[in-house]
């Protein structure tokens, strides 16, 4: 790949006055060829940059700034890795991407392992393709917090989870990095009967004698219809997911004494599977693994809470909110607050996950297919409001290519997204 692509300009910004467009590639920064956005940020910290730029009418041309030291240049990247993506050679037992049938757009099926994806933007990482060079660059550039996939700490187990040789390494390494200076924030995907019992006890255990880890987050494994030729896997009970987070509270207990932090959390998700009662926003301290599924619930119910909600609106309308399983069990009780609103009539579908299979029940996962399923019996023209998860891929599309306009058109409603805040949910539904 051939530098870094510009895809936007900030208006008033440098890369304005510098006459900078999209289409531009930057090919190197100080003399230096710029592998990622951590390197082109550290190369442009100074107060005198020079720029090697190609042009999209294929002119090379050099820049050379005097700037303030903290002034940014305003260009937007297409990406943050300009090198190429450094993907995964695992084969994990549970792989959402091996769980997705043939034909879909290329973009789903890439792995992505990279850690300074997992520095810049919190994705998690297996840390089994590190090359001595890479661990050298992470302590060297601090590149702290990363979010480790974990799993199983025990050898023999993570191998068998991950189906790679250098599986087994993941403690060295992590105590490497640590006592280095880097911390961590760690999920464990568990499957009943293989990564948790005692396993999960000793890999509890083993995480939380590392200075580094900050974080423990233990998510249910998501099983779709997909599984051909795939190891044999089963879901949590009620009665399982009840014990596994009875288990991780009495951990809480004793890392609070301990630390002062309840350090370990179960997803959200356990907690309906368990049909258990959310814990207060106390627990989730600094919401330190939301993006995770770790204390949204919580967060929209407090936020909703805390909103003033006016007494009428004007017109009256009536809107359905389409939602995944898991979501309907969720929103209830915000919409019982929000239809005491005075013209407002709201109510909440629940929509199955028809493309993947009924035991994926996240709303995020949600297709246009599954919309087109699920709300065919909606009244023509109504209005519907769906979560702006079920598009997080940033290109505007449902997992299955599909658009909400295209889904909209198709069943003649008014299909609008709504990002996960509570004020602009309230906003967008007195404003449509």
């Amino acid at each position: 790949m051939e530098g870094a692509e510009i895809i936007g300009i900030e208006k008033d910004s440098l890369a304005e006055e510098l006459n900078l467009m999209a289409g531009d590639k930057i090919l190197k920064v100080n003399y230096k060829k710029i592998k990622d956005l951590i390197q082109f940020q550290m190369e442009w910290a100074g107060e005198e940059v020079i720029l090697e730029v190609k042009k999209n009418n294929g002119d090379n041309e050099l820049y050379e700034i005097e700037k303030e030291y903290d002034e940014p240049l305003g260009a937007i990247f297409d990406k943050a890795i300009f090198d190429g993506l450094k993907t995964c050679g695992n084969k994990c037992i549970f792989c959402f991407v091996d769980q997705m049938p043939q034909h879909m757009r290329k973009g789903l099926y890439i792995k992505d392992d990279d850690y300074r994806l997992s520095f810049l933007q919190g994705s998690y990482i297996t840390l089994t393709n590190l090359k001595g060079r890479d661990i050298s660059r992470i302590k060297r550039e601090h590149l702290s917090p990363l979010y480790v996939s974990v799993h199983a700490t025990n050898p023999k187990i993570r191998k068998s989870i991950i189906n790679n040789p250098r599986a087994g390494d993941v403690l060295k390494i992590m105590k490497e990095l640590s006592d280095a200076g880097i911390k961590f924030h760690t999920q464990i995907v568990a499957c009943p009967g293989v990564n948790d019992g005692e396993v999960l006890e000793e890999t509890y255990r083993d995480l939380s004698s590392i200075e580094g880890v900050l974080s423990i987050v233990i998510v249910p494994v998501g099983l779709t219809r997909y599984r051909n030729d795939l190891p044999d896997l089963s879901i949590y009970t009620r009665e399982d997911a009840q014990c596994l987070v009875k288990l991780v509270e009495e951990k809480q207990q004793l890392e609070l004494q301990r630390r002062g932090s309840h350090y370990i959390w179960p997803s959200d998700e356990f907690y309906l599977l368990a049909g258990m009662q959310i814990p207060t926003a106390e627990v989730y301290e600094d919401y330190c693994q939301l993006e995770n599924g770790v204390g949204m619930i919580r967060l929209l119910w407090d936020d909703f809470q805390n909103l003033q909600l006016p007494a009428e609106i004007n017109p009256s309308k009536e809107i359905i909110i389409a939602t995944g399983v898991s979501g309907f069990k969720v929103i209830n009780s915000v919409v019982d607050r929000l239809n005491k609103i005075k013209g407002l009539k709201i109510i909440v579908k629940e929509i199955k996950n028809s493309f993947f299979g009924s035991t994926i029940t996240v709303t995020g996962l949600l297709t246009g297919k599954c919309l087109l399923n699920g709300l065919k019996d909606v009244e023509k023209g109504s209005i519907v409001c769906i979560s702006e998860t079920m598009i997080k891929s940033g290109n505007g599309k449902f997992l299955d290519d599909l658009t909400p306009a295209d889904v909209g058109t198709r069943l003649g409603i008014n299909l609008i997204t709504v990002p996960v805040d509570a004020k602009e949910i309230l906003k967008k539904i007195i404003e449509v």
